[in-house]
């Protein structure tokens, strides 16, 4: 991807919007954040992924690549168009400082089915079509989730009855007749999801706001998606996994860090012509506008663990599909992909040359510049440090697996901290918005700013530690005034005085 337009950014997820019904949604808040980003020349917005989450509420890990979270749907919207009554829509969780799923799916997912079930009342054309345009997934979707329900479990491979984990015909059927009504109303809310978000995509990209989305590579192994596609995935026909994911041990983790998500039968992809793949990324470019592909150098080559193990110790690096597999996403659209390469971690020659072949931006981490100079001396060759980024790059201080600046920069040694203060010419209460600046004054093409450090916030507002399943993760929830903060003024200030500004 070619851009010639320096462009300023802002990531937040959707749930981190300020909300009536204990996250942000699609409603209100979202189309006066899309305001603010346009009045302080921000023109793109990026997100987490918008599948419907499951245990741990980790959007990396959703029920679905195709489907979309039914808690973004907005409430007020369901009641303006007659589908609740006014007692419903006062039905509102507590106030909290970060969000709590659990309380947010008790409380939103009853008025949804409420609604639901009045829309089926009425006969929509509309949604008759939306149902037969995405009967490749929808259907299967409505299903699984219908059964999650039954067996209050996703895990199919482990508490499902056999007839079902295998997906035999008279099982699928009697389950499609027995939960016949339950499998309509999951229908009826991706409607109304997919029509809630085209209409915020409208408006985002009207006011000039590109939206960035992001594709794990991986799905997770209690999905739809494993479920119903294991001739795609090295899942045998019992549901276990013949081998699992993972990144090799380095300097953050002696035993590296098993995943667990199914891999890849990439030949298999292949003979389809990476039908299933194209898919993807057709369905999150209805979505969004760009899209951000996470753990990239695993199309390149994959850390596979054989299932058993405990670690990831014990891996090995299996061929990935490499430059087949884009030559295949090119035909289908285009010569300049509208993708950002994650290329985080263990990167090599051959995975750099995969990405610059296709004309891919990489992404370059400010924190990750400092991670492993605390033993003194001054690296100005550090790939990380900005006066050193090509000018295809995608630069951030950091990502939601980070920790914010400010709580980054106070866990530091003092001989690591001064080395950050003399790099930037700034004092300790200043380094935030100094990394800041140096990313909009670097090379890069993009810089996208986690809204925390925006807004200066300390090691509390972080949205995930990886590797854990704590109710911090992905819980953080920003407040209502600070959708137009006066910190967004000084990055409207930089924007334009870098040349990031865009009508």
């Amino acid at each position: 991807m070619e851009n010639n337009i320096r462009r300023t950014g802002v990531l937040l997820h959707i749930t981190s919007l300020p909300g009536d019904y204990g996250c942000g949604d699609l409603g209100e808040s979202a189309y006066r954040f899309v305001d603010s980003l346009k009045n302080n020349s921000i023109s793109l917005w990026q997100i987490l992924p918008t599948g419907p989450t499951g245990f741990g509420d980790s959007p990396y890990s959703a029920r679905s690549a195709f489907a979309g979270n039914e808690l973004f749907i907005d409430i007020k919207r369901l009641y303006l168009e007659d589908l609740l009554d006014i007692e419903d829509i006062m039905k509102k969780p507590p106030k909290r400082e970060r969000v709590n799923f659990g309380e947010v799916r008790e409380i939103k997912l009853p008025l949804l089915f409420k609604a639901a079930k009045k829309f089926l009342k009425k006969k929509s054309k509309e949604f008759d079509l939306f149902c037969k345009d995405n009967s490749w997934w929808l259907d299967d979707y409505a299903l699984f989730q219908s059964l999650c329900d039954s067996y209050n479990d996703s895990r199919w491979y482990l508490t499902w009855s056999p007839e079902l984990k295998k997906r035999e015909g008279e099982a699928l059927k009697s389950a499609k007749n027995e939960h016949k009504e339950r499998i309509e109303l999951y229908k009826v809310l991706q409607y109304f999801f997919f029509k809630q978000w085209d209409e915020l995509k409208s408006y985002a990209n009207a006011n000039g706001v590109l939206l960035i989305g992001d594709i794990p590579i991986f799905v997770a192994s209690d999905s739809v998606d494993a479920w119903s596609n294991r001739e795609l995935l090295l899942i045998g026909e019992d549901g276990d996994q013949d081998a699992l994911s993972g990144v090799p041990p380095d300097a953050f983790s002696e035993t590296g860090q098993l995943w667990g998500n199914p891999l890849y039968r990439w030949k298999a992809h292949k003979e389809s012509g990476y039908s299933w793949w194209i898919n993807r990324i057709r369905m999150c470019l209805k979505l969004t506008n760009i899209i951000r592909i996470d753990h990239f150098r695993g199309f390149e080559a994959f850390w596979q663990v054989p299932k058993g193990e405990e670690t990831a110790i014990n891996g090995k690096w299996v061929k990935g599909p490499g430059q087949d597999f884009f030559n295949a996403i090119k035909r289908e659209f285009g010569r300049d992909l509208p993708i950002i390469a994650e290329d985080l971690g263990v990167i090599t020659d051959k995975v750099e040359k995969l990405r610059d072949d296709n004309r891919l931006p990489g992404m370059k981490i400010l924190q990750f510049a400092f991670a492993y100079n605390d033993k003194g001396g001054y690296q100005s060759e550090n790939g990380y440090l900005p006066h050193n980024y090509p000018k295809l790059t995608v630069a951030y201080t950091g990502t939601h697996d980070n920790n914010t600046t400010r709580g980054w920069y106070s866990s530091l040694s003092d001989d690591l901290k001064d080395y950050i203060r003399r790099y930037f010419e700034c004092s300790d209460d200043k380094v935030v918005w100094a990394m800041i600046r140096s990313l909009l004054s670097s090379p890069a093409m993009w810089v996208v700013l986690p809204m925390q450090d925006i807004l200066s916030l300390p090691e509390s507002a972080r949205m995930n530690v990886p590797a854990t399943t704590g109710e911090s993760n992905w819980s953080w929830q920003m407040r209502e005034e600070d959708i137009n903060s006066p910190s967004l003024e000084g990055i409207k200030y930089y924007s334009n005085l870098y040349g990031r500004a865009t009508e």
